[in-house]
């Protein structure tokens, strides 16, 4: 009997060990260290670069940033969710592929108030501003020195986070262009205190997006939303313009549980119409015209997608009439002179003009396509057999 159960774990231990040898972990993202000047300590950081970061298409990319406060509790879903909501395997592309950035926290009441705040027992509140020179001054220069970011920042915070947020919002001058506060904890913020906040602000802010979050806090309700409501109602008082910014309670949601539709809403608000279905674009003017009015929202030029463009221009090269192919060829010129560093972008152009007939132009692009990456060889092989047939050298 012993015999039998010695032969039998073994067998489940060899068993066991071969499938453990098997397995592939998941990698969503690695840990980052930074030492702080400014706060005179060491920090971490988690990050995540979008799926198509190292792929030869796009080695000319640059991507937003999307910088996450509470990183060590909001990290793994958050950039989930962006992975899911950004990437062209899922066809969803709500919002622009980005790197994602999630501060690991030190100490949260000292890092994310922007106030002395008088309390019975001494505290270290107030170091809000400070840790705003260290993701500003430190974090995002690195950050830009070691990845291909572009000039467009996100910052999200949830509660004392979402305060931090806010505030930020608020100031004359920041390197963040939009904002998602998830349940901002506003309560050392009396209708003083924001009064004298509201009257420091400038027209400045109104170049920024923000979304505010506003949680169901029960029996505390009340205090909560009117502190988000009066806030919100000031914001769109001050704005010259139409106030770029949205607030939304969430009744079915209490302060814990609100961080990750909050972020989902939020940055579905801020990107709103980027992804616009390519069966709703009929031609290039189309096109231009609805991402130069999320440009103008955003107060910065996002510009159609390189992959959404490409499946409009082979949606019409498709088309048995010349009015489709020539649209065909609209679409792939536009991603030639939007992504200039695009290899594919030349080699789907020079197809369109082979489509055509437009045989010199066709060799053209698709020699531009071999300069920017030589070792595309479906170009290669097009100029052979177009030179070939041509009887050209």
């Amino acid at each position: 009997m012993k015999k039998t159960i010695f032969i039998s774990l073994f067998l489940l231990t060899s068993l066991t060990q071969a499938y453990s040898q098997e397995l592939e972990e998941f990698v969503i993202g690695t840990k980052h260290h930074i030492y702080s000047h400014v706060l005179e300590e060491d920090r971490s950081y988690w990050l995540s670069l979008p799926e198509s970061y190292h792929t030869p298409f796009s080695s000319y990319k640059k991507y937003p940033v999307l910088i996450i406060l509470d990183g060590n509790t909001l990290f793994r879903h958050i950039s989930g969710m962006v992975d899911f909501m950004s990437s062209e395997t899922y066809r969803n592309q709500r919002i622009p592929e980005m790197i994602v950035v999630a501060v690991e926290n030190v100490n949260r009441n000292r890092d994310f108030t922007p106030d002395k705040i008088i309390t019975r027992r001494p505290n270290d509140f107030g170091g809000g501003d400070n840790f705003l020179r260290f993701l500003e001054e430190e974090l995002i220069p690195q950050l830009d020195q070691e990845y291909r970011t572009a000039p467009y920042r996100i910052l999200y915070g949830h509660s004392l986070g979402g305060l931090l947020a806010t505030h930020t919002y608020m100031k004359e001058s920041t390197l963040f262009n939009a904002f998602i506060a998830a349940d901002p904890s506003l309560g050392s913020w009396g209708a003083e205190t924001m009064d004298q906040k509201l009257e420091k602000l400038t027209q400045n802010s109104f170049d920024r997006f923000i979304y505010i979050a506003t949680a169901n806090w029960g029996k505390r309700n009340i205090r909560n939303r009117d502190r988000h409501v009066r806030l919100y109602e000031s914001f769109h008082a001050k704005s010259e313009g139409e106030f770029p910014g949205e607030l939304e309670y969430f009744e079915e949601e209490n302060h814990a549980l609100v961080p990750s539709i909050a972020f989902y809403k939020g940055i579905s608000s801020v990107f709103e119409g980027y992804g616009i279905d390519y069966r709703d674009i009929q031609n290039v003017e189309q096109l231009k015209k609805h991402f130069s009015i999320l440009s103008d929202r955003l107060s910065y030029q996002f510009l159609p997608p390189e992959s959404l463009v490409n499946q409009l221009g082979y949606s019409f090269l498709r088309s048995n009439d010349e009015i489709g192919k020539r649209k065909a060829i609209e679409f792939f010129q536009l991603n030639t002179e939007n992504y200039p560093e695009s290899y594919n972008a030349y080699d789907s152009l020079g197809e369109a003009l082979e489509g055509i007939g437009d045989t010199e132009n066709a060799i053209k692009n698709y020699q531009r396509s071999i300069e920017i990456n030589p070792d595309n060889s479906h170009a290669s092989d097009r100029i052979a057999v177009l030179k070939s047939s041509k009887n050209l050298n």
